[in-house]
């Protein structure tokens, strides 16, 4: 277990700042949840503004000291960046090397797509998947949409055809898949160990995708059939360079941590003994800080040297895949800040008290509390976050597979049905010129099917595992 998860159990068991009764607390939680609402949806304010704001109304509503209120917030946002805050930059550094040394373009070259039309759909959701792996969504987006309306373009395709299925491949990846924000974020909340989330992520992640990408794309092409826009295709990215990665190294590269870290769950598995020379070892090639360090690094030689980047251009990269991610570690650490108010309050316990009167199982409702805080929010990483706060301490009794599994609830409920107060909404509708209507009956409808399809395949696991 990290220090980080110890600290966060450690949290769990310490007592509340307030003696607040449980009603008390449940309006509290409520009051809280509404200004972030208000906050976010009727003011347009930035979700970490916001995020700070409600922690601070949730503690005045449960009654609780402002200066424990304050240590509370400080406290969980500092722990939540140092847990993850490393790890989103390593992300967003292998990101931007893939991007800038047309590693992404290659992958995705329409001229390289040898599919016949009706494999097609399936060649684009296993290129956004691979791309998605290492790409924040809103990035994946702006890389892979371009090549979507080309390919329709050029191969006289239905757009739904071709673009639901990437767009479905890059939003499970999104949800369920570590590195991400929200699933690395509900793992140091719940105490969950990141390479067997990552093993029953990926078992979740392909049916879903399947599923929702080109199955559900063939009914999205008959309800909303229009072709691609031509003032949305932009350059593709990264024309001027002379040369690019290859093809295999650049996959090779996205998926080397992948690789790690089910090397070591495999490992963990199987071996079960932490005084083994080789688990030692796993433990520390597949941990996700070395894992994402090593892809990056060799991501320095195999995409950006490949490119004929030099040193000062390399440097350049680096520094600016770095600006971007400020919001996002923001985001994500005033949501470990709320999160840790919530647990200081006492909600963890009264949530506790009441769970041992529902019947309803601690996935199934994870997965609930994640859908109405991304109906309220738009934000899926809101809605991660929030939600790993809610239900961390009915983690406490649950196996190392369970944990992960609970993951992957909160991920799953927090892709619920985007609509307009998502910004992934309004890039979706934009590129592919459509109306709000026709954006909802495909875009909307794919979301709450990776939501529906993902929470049914977490539940149908926890039957075996």
């Amino acid at each position: 277990m990290t220090s980080l998860s110890v600290e966060i159990l450690a949290a769990d068991a310490a007592e509340p700042i307030t003696s607040a009764g449980n009603a008390q607390l449940g309006i509290a939680v409520l009051a809280g949840i509404a200004v972030i609402v208000v906050l976010i949806t009727k003011f347009k304010l930035h979700a970490f503004l916001a995020l700070t704001i409600g922690s601070l109304a949730l503690g005045a509503f449960a009654g609780a000291p402002l200066a424990d209120t304050i240590k509370s917030f400080t406290t969980g946002l500092g722990n939540t960046v140092a847990g993850v805050g490393v790890l989103i930059a390593l992300g967003a550094i292998l990101g931007k090397l893939l991007a800038d040394s047309g590693g992404a373009a290659h992958i995705v070259d329409p001229n390289r797509a040898k599919a016949s039309g009706r494999a097609m759909p399936w060649a684009m959701v296993l290129i956004a998947s691979v791309i998605g792996l290492p790409l924040f969504f809103e990035v994946g987006i702006v890389l892979l949409i371009p090549v979507v309306l080309l390919v329709a373009k050029r191969g006289n395709y239905s757009l739904m055809r071709i673009g639901i299925p990437a767009l479905a491949g890059l939003s499970v990846m999104h949800g369920l898949i570590p590195p991400h924000p929200g699933p690395l974020v509900a793992i140091d909340a719940v105490g969950a160990n990141l390479g067997v989330t990552l093993a029953l992520g990926l078992v979740v992640a392909i049916p879903t995708v399947i599923i929702a990408g080109p199955l559900f794309a063939r009914y999205a092409a008959r309800w909303v059939d229009i072709p691609a826009p031509e003032n949305m295709i932009p350059t593709r990215p990264s024309e001027d360079l002379e040369k690019r990665p290859g093809f295999g190294v650049t996959v090779a590269t996205v998926m080397l941590p992948v690789v790690l870290m089910l090397v070591k769950a495999l490992v963990d598995i199987v071996v079960d003994d932490p005084e083994n020379g080789v688990q030692k070892v796993t433990d520390v090639i597949g941990s996700p800080l070395i894992a994402l360090l090593a892809a990056v690094i060799v991501g320095m030689f195999t995409l950006g040297r490949a490119a004929g980047f030099t040193k000062e251009r390399l440097s350049t990269t680096v520094e600016k895949s770095l600006a971007p991610i400020a919001g996002v570690l923001l985001i994500v650490g005033a949501g470990g800040g709320f999160k840790q108010t919530l647990i200081d309050i006492g909600v963890g316990q009264m949530i506790l008290d009441f769970s041992e009167n529902w019947s309803i199982p601690a996935l199934l409702l994870a997965w609930l509390i994640a859908v109405a805080i991304r109906l309220a929010t738009g934000s899926a990483t809101v809605a991660t976050i929030s939600a790993a706060g809610l239900v961390a301490p009915l983690a406490a009794g649950m196996s190392t597979t369970e944990t992960a599994l609970l993951v992957l609830a909160i991920g799953a409920g927090s892709l619920f049905f985007s609509h307009v107060n998502d910004a992934g909404f309004w890039l979706v509708k934009e590129y592919f010129g459509m109306s709000v209507g026709q954006t909802i009956k495909t875009w909307s409808v794919m979301e709450t099917i990776i939501s529906v399809v993902g929470i049914g395949f977490v539940l149908l696991l926890s039957l075996v595992l």
